[in-house]
């Protein structure tokens, strides 16, 4: 479904003496097969608006080539726009007409008539919980009723690939839970492939079958969320005692069994151990052995941050702050 080699993309910031390059994209290779729902990470300035730009057609890379649904984004751009489904972040409802002609005037756009763009419309709106909101004004909708407006929006044409931009940014967690499933449904009941830019770690590591991890404008990191989060250097192990007294002895037998990035405060330890269900029971026993009386424990699995931490020697929700090179200047070189 996209197919793309050496993929790049220039920008040109600032005038005169302050005029440079920004390599924002830099050769990215991707491979999506039919049917695949892949999540899109990354943090700002990494360059994941600027590759979903180019494989949508709104922006021309400078260098590489890219296919998608096997057209061409730059000989065959305007094929691109008539195949896939796009469902921008800031959404494309007019916030003062109706839905309903919306989704319809939509449709319309790609060859349908008015009939079969309203009876297709009808069917969207039913399907993603937007019964009773053909008349209404999106500006009179909730949150989560625009995005999924906006979903029905890029469905209309009935499009075998779904570019999914930020889809539930500014949503309530019930809201977003509920668009989960719609998303979720548009490989299982319409046999979609989906492709999902998100900043949620939690929303990539439920709906996508692979992610797709890009820092610094290159992929750092392409496979199953478990698979990369088997990467990680173990779970992380946190021993709360009654007094600190025993936390030195703890770090010590942690050491012993291999665990890494091993610190204590107090009356705590925490560690990274790998094989943790194995190992932690014998370190119980020692412990308790040696009249150590422990508190608590807390054992946690690896997340797609501490991958991302790992990959890049930096958290993704931290990255968050930084700012974004994409949108710095919109001159292009091309």
């Amino acid at each position: 479904m996209i197919h793309a080699r050496g993929l790049a993309a220039t920008f040109v910031t600032g005038k005169g003496k302050n005029k440079r390059e920004v390599r924002a994209v830099d050769g990215v290779d991707l491979d999506i097969a039919e049917g695949e729902v892949v999540g899109f990470l990354g943090p700002n300035g990494a360059g994941k608006t600027t590759t979903l730009r180019m494989l949508t057609t709104l922006l021309r890379p400078t260098a590489g080539t890219a296919t998608v649904n096997g057209f061409d984004v730059v000989a065959d751009s305007v094929q691109v726009r008539r195949s896939i489904g796009y469902v921008s972040q800031m959404g494309s409802t007019f916030s003062q007409a109706l839905a309903g002609d919306e989704v319809a005037d939509h449709g319309q756009l790609y060859g349908m008539s008015r009939r079969d763009a309203v009876a297709r419309g009808q069917e969207l709106f039913a399907q993603l919980q937007l019964d009773g909101l053909w008349d209404r004004m999106p500006k009179n909708m909730s949150g989560g009723q625009r995005r999924r407006l906006d979903i029905a929006m890029g469905l209309i044409h009935d499009p075998t690939l779904v570019f999914l931009d930020e889809p539930t940014t500014g949503l309530d967690p019930q809201a977003r839970a509920n668009l989960w499933e719609h998303i979720a449904k548009l490989r299982t009941d319409r046999g979609a492939t989906v492709f999902l830019t998100t900043h949620y770690l939690d929303e990539a590591d439920a709906l996508s079958d692979r992610i797709i991890i890009i820092d610094n404008g290159t992929i750092v990191a392409a496979d199953t969320p478990e698979n990369l989060k088997s990467h990680v250097s173990g779970d992380l192990v946190h021993l709360e005692f009654a007094a600190a007294e025993p936390v030195t002895h703890a770090a010590e037998q942690l050491h012993r069994l291999g665990a890494t990035e091993i610190t204590t405060d107090g009356f705590g330890v925490r560690a990274r151990l790998r094989g943790s269900a194995k190992v932690i029971p014998g370190l119980l026993r020692d412990l308790e052995a040696g009249g150590n009386t422990l508190d608590s424990i807390e054992i946690l699995r690896p997340t797609l941050d501490d991958v991302f931490l790992t990959l890049t020697g930096r958290s993704l929700r931290d990255a968050e702050s930084a700012v974004d090179a994409e949108e710095v200047s919109d001159e292009i070189s091309a």
